[in-house]
């Protein structure tokens, strides 16, 4: 059994993003989680509650079905993140001008399945 869920237009850059995505990749999801709740990086706790997400999606998925889902058994098939569309904004520099700044965004998706 597989599920999934998404987060689009996360305000975090994805390449900051990323960095905590491999970090779970192909793992257990309790794993997944401690690993999550013990770093430092903020884009930590979006993506755990992404996982969560993927999490309920299965139990839902296996409910539905009537198929029985062991919890403990689901791993974090795949991870990963897009880019979304950044928000464009502008900032004062001298003599009158404006420099561009970009604001972006990210689309994060996990994926969850039960080993076999």
């Amino acid at each position: 059994m597989e599920a999934r869920a998404i987060q689009r237009t996360a305000r975090q850059s994805p390449r900051k993003m990323r960095l905590v995505v491999d970090l779970i990749r192909g793992r257990a999801v309790n794993e997944a989680f401690a690993i999550l709740k013990f770093s430092k990086k903020g884009a930590a706790k979006q993506i755990s509650k992404v996982l969560l997400s993927a999490v309920a999606n299965a139990r839902e998925q296996s409910r539905k079905t009537d198929a029985r889902l062991d919890e403990d058994a689901l791993y974090v098939k795949a991870a990963w993140v897009d880019e979304g569309p950044a928000l464009k904004r502008w900032m004062p520099a001298a003599m009158g001008r404006a420099t561009p700044i970009k604001k972006r965004t990210s689309h994060v998706t996990i994926a969850v399945a039960t080993k076999e």
